[in-house]
């Protein structure tokens, strides 16, 4: 794979750029390979956006999708219009393999199993982020910590976590507040998003001819309907990387269980190829859907780290250094609430439509500190992503950080035992 990677860098300079973003356990390389017109410089008000892939080591179709598309998309730039459109006006990150260690020790041809799973400590690396709803206490592994470094330095607006083991689209939230036993077949815990998660989970099957019929994949597995599920709904899980995207730093991000079978012949994989090709290229396109613009102050100055958040919608997200934001949204009227240290907050109108992103840019004045306009949010209430996470509602977490605290107790052992159970048969 690195040597592929290296290959398609260098034979394509213009349309490629790759980067590490850590190391795994025993040293491989997180590679990363951008595709874009503009590969190696952020294009100013234009979005990034992201897969990844084979976090679970044995999970290694998606592996080999991400390969297929940097060759699809670098291939179609110069003959298909919509690929130069997407690639001129997005950059697209590309983690084919966040856990190289599991998937070393992984086998072509077992479906099922835990083989590979986890990375060389050990660890599931889809149960090692930081959790709104229950204290994380696992160890943070340098897979994960350096997802997590990654996501904060770069405004990611879309991302999709791709899977195996399952056919089906699943979205936020994974995890739930509600019960002290987390059971198979729970009921939903939905994001205040969940219309938006709806359609980009739909986007991505309804162009995947299997997915869309949500067929189970054998019996005694679970049918999804139209192929989308809630995370939670299925089954809920702690410490997931889709919510902590969400919650902490605003990004979209849905998770694509993508086979059947976690590591099948290597005969298959144009079958998948061409099954995944369109619904990889439609999912990224939505970040092209709502509404985009910049945060400026009286002299058209950036305002950088600025939180906003949808009225209604309490997970916030915040501007780059260049002032830019983005909110995947769908048609609609809505309210955009602007705060920014130092500065009067706001409160835009703004319309979504259909055929194209909105445009809109927001101008803050000036507060006094003497001002009783002013008031900039505290972390209790945070509107913006960053550290502690941007979602808050009626229920209180544990803890918005995976340090370790004392043990759960036998509770805790029976839900960690029983989610690995799960998690082994479906993805």
């Amino acid at each position: 794979m690195t040597k592929y990677l290296r290959t398609t860098s260098s034979r394509y300079p213009n349309l490629t750029a790759l980067y590490s973003i850590g190391k795994s356990v025993q040293g491989r390389d997180l590679w990363v390979m951008v595709v874009s017109a503009s590969p190696y410089e952020h294009m100013i008000g234009k979005p990034d956006v992201k897969y990844v892939a084979n976090m679970h080591g044995n999970e290694a179709v998606g592996r080999e999708l991400m390969l297929h598309l940097i060759q699809y998309l670098v291939n179609s730039y110069s003959t298909d219009p919509y690929i130069k459109w997407l690639l001129d006006n997005t950059r697209i990150h590309l983690l084919p393999s966040m856990n190289p260690d599991g998937f070393e020790v992984s086998r072509e041809g077992q479906c099922d199993g835990g083989q590979g799973r986890y990375n060389a400590r050990g660890f599931d690396l889809n149960r090692n982020f930081p959790d709104y709803f229950k204290q994380n206490n696992k160890r943070g592994q340098p897979e994960t910590d350096a997802v997590k470094e990654w996501t904060s330095k770069i405004q990611f607006v879309l991302s999709g976590g791709l899977h195996g083991g399952a056919l089906v689209a699943s979205y936020p939230f994974d995890n739930t507040p509600n019960s002290m036993f987390q059971n198979y077949a729970s009921t939903p815990s939905l994001t205040p998003d969940d219309d938006v998660f709806k359609h980009l989970a739909l986007t991505y099957s309804t162009n995947h001819p299997v997915m869309s019929r949500g067929v189970a994949c054998k019996a005694g597995t679970p049918a999804f309907n139209r192929g989308i599920t809630n995370g939670a709904e299925w089954y809920p899980l702690t410490g997931g990387m889709q919510d902590f995207n969400y919650v902490w730093y605003g990004c979209m991000e849905v998770t694509l269980e993508l086979s059947c079978c976690k590591f099948p012949p290597a005969s298959e994989l144009p079958k998948f190829w061409e099954e995944n090709r369109v619904s990889l290229v439609k999912f990224l396109a939505e970040a092209h859907r709502g509404v985009h613009g910049f945060v400026m102050d009286e002299n058209g100055n950036p305002v950088e780290k600025a939180a906003l958040k949808v009225k209604g919608r309490d997970v916030g997200f915040q501007t780059t250094k260049y002032g830019e934001f983005w909110r995947i949204l769908l048609p609609g009227v809505y309210k955009l609430e602007v705060y920014a240290e130092g500065y009067l907050p706001r409160e835009v109108d703004l319309m979504v439509v259909e055929q194209h992103p909105t445009l809109l840019n927001v101008t803050l004045h000036p507060a006094k500190r003497n001002d009783n306009l002013y008031r900039h949010p505290t972390v209790g209430d945070r509107l913006g992503p960053g550290p502690s996470p941007s979602y808050h509602n009626q229920h209180s977490p544990q803890s918005h950080t995976s340090k370790p605290a004392s043990d759960g107790g036998i509770f805790s052992s029976i839900t960690s035992g029983f989610n690995n159970f799960v998690s082994n048969i479906f993805g």
